[in-house]
C-alpha cells in the first residue's frame, strides 16, 4: 500500500532532500510552504502535492489534513542569531511560533486521522540538546519541541503510532550558507576559516549532508523502526 507523506517546510533545505527521496521511494507526498514556487521547484515533475501553508496559523495547519497522512515531518523552522540581550520580543514569538507552535499545531492535526502504524517525526537539532551562546530563542524552541515529542510520543504508543525528533548538526543547505557568510563578514575570514568555525563543534570537521538526514527519517518512518518512540536521533558526527 502506498503511503501519504507529508513534509512541512517541504520548499527547500532538508525539507526538499526529504520530499524528493520519499517520492522517489513510492509514497504519495505532499509538501507545505508559505512559497509556491519553492514548493514546485522541489517537486520538479515528481508527482507530489503541493500545498501552500502556515504552520503558525491554525487554520492553515488544519486545511493540510482534509484526508489521513501515515507520515508527518514536521521540518518546517528556523530562528535568529544573537546575544539574548540583541532579541527583540518579536523575534523571540517568530522564533517559538514556527519551530514549536508549529509543531505542535501540525502534530495535534495529524493525530486527528492518523491510524495504526503511524509516524510522527520533528526536525529538530543539536540545538534541541544543548544551548549556544547566539542560539537562545531557537535552541529554547528546538528543547521545546523535544519535550513535546517525548510527551507525544507516551501518549500515541499504544495506538501503534511512534513519535521521535531528528538532531542534526550544521546541514548544507543554503542555511548553513547563509551562516557561513555571515561568520566570513564578522570575523573577516575568508570562506574556508569560516567554514571550520561553523563546524568546529562536529567532531568530524564537516557539515551534515541532506541525505543522512533522509537515512535517519526513512528508518524512523519505517515499519522496521516500530519500537523506536520518544527518541532523539542525533545526526551530528558526534557533537552530541
Amino acid at each position: 500500500m502506498t503511503r501519504r507523506v507529508l513534509i512541512t517546510g517541504g520548499g527547500s533545505g532538508i525539507g526538499r532532500a526529504l520530499a524528493r527521496a520519499f517520492a522517489e521511494g513510492g509514497d504519495a507526498v505532499t509538501i507545505s510552504g508559505r512559497r509556491m514556487e519553492a514548493l514546485r521547484e522541489t517537486d520538479a515533475g515528481r508527482g507530489m502535492e503541493c500545498r501552500v501553508a502556515d504552520v503558525t496559523d491554525e487554520a492553515s495547519v488544519a486545511a493540510l489534513f482534509d484526508a489521513p497522512f501515515d507520515v508527518v515531518i514536521a521540518n518546517a523552522g528556523g530562528g535568529v542569531a544573537g546575544r539574548l540581550r540583541n532579541i527583540t520580543l518579536a523575534d523571540w514569538n517568530r522564533t517559538l511560533a514556527v519551530n514549536l507552535t508549529g509543531t505542535f499545531l501540525t502534530f495535534r492535526a495529524a493525530l486527528e486521522g492518523m491510524g495504526g502504524g503511524g509516524r510522527l517525526i520533528a526536525m529538530a537539532s543539536t540545538a534541541s540538546l544543548k544551548g549556544g551562546p547566539t542560539i537562545a530563542a531557537y535552541a529554547a524552541a528546538k528543547h521545546g519541541v523535544l519535550g513535546l515529542v517525548r510527551s507525544v510520543a507516551l501518549e500515541v504508543a499504544q495506538r501503534g503510532i511512534t513519535c521521535n525528533a531528528i538532531c542534526p548538526g550544521f546541514v548544507d543547505t543554503p542555511l548553513a550558507e547563509a551562516a557561513v557568510q555571515a561568520v566570513q563578514g564578522r570575523h573577516g575570514l575568508d570562506r574556508d576559516a569560516a567554514l571550520a568555525r561553523v563546524v568546529e563543534g562536529n567532531p568530524m570537521a564537516r557539515l551534515v549532508t541532506p541525505a543522512e538526514v533522509v537515512a535517519a527519517a526513512r528508518f524512523l518512518a519505517s515499519p522496521e523502526a516500530a519500537m523506536v518512540n520518544g527518541h532523539a536521533l542525533s545526526v551530528s558526527g558526534g557533537e552530541i
